[in-house]
């Protein structure tokens, strides 16, 4: 067996209890639903017992996740990215980029937060498009609200912050890119 295998074979437990704990399920619970015992699951999640398809299958199909994420093992040449929302503080954030470093894709759905905007400086620039609600964008010296299909870009150097107008959630997409990185969008001009 090769190096890589038996670490994706290793991180199998811990990644069963993760699992089974962010469900807020407990082992006599998943044992119910999948046939397999109390104990067996236990051993599993501890490392002591080596997981089997006959063993991970029935936990697949109760987790209502695909083998692949169950075991950890790592895409072959399958282009999709898989997603992994990150909620916080009422939003939700998508990465739509796999790899760090470059471009980096994001869509957002941020919450009615009513809160004073903070305007905050990094190195990058970035890219706002509104898919659907009101977004406030504070930039610089500007307080602007842009509606669904408007877009915004500007360099992050500056102080900038963005949000829900107050009205409903907005949803968004976002590319950012290290400083010098720009987006790059032709558009017919306005009355041709």
């Amino acid at each position: 067996m090769a190096n890589d295998d038996v670490v994706v074979l290793t991180s199998v437990g811990p990644r069963l209890r993760e699992l089974r704990k962010k469900r807020g399920s407990t082992l006599s619970r998943l044992a119910e639903s999948t046939g397999i015992s109390v104990s067996t699951l236990s051993r599993l999640e501890s490392g002591e017992r080596k997981p089997t398809l006959e063993l991970l299958l029935p936990l697949a199909r109760a987790y209502q996740v695909p083998l692949d994420e169950l075991v950890g093992a790592p895409p072959v040449g399958d282009p999709r990215v898989r997603l992994k929302p990150i909620k916080r503080a009422g939003s939700t954030v998508v990465p739509l980029t796999q790899h760090p470093g470059g471009l980096q894709a994001f869509k957002m759905v941020i919450g009615v937060a009513r809160r004073d905007p903070e305007p905050r400086t990094h190195e990058g620039y970035e890219w706002l498009y509104v898919l659907s609600g009101r977004l406030r964008l504070v930039f610089a010296e500007h307080d602007i609200v842009l509606g669904a299909g408007e877009a915004a870009e500007f360099d992050t150097r500056l102080p900038h912050w963005f949000g829900s107008t107050g009205e409903g959630p907005v949803e968004i997409l976002s590319l950012f890119g290290a400083q010098g990185e720009r987006m790059h969008v032709r558009a017919k001009p306005r009355g041709t």
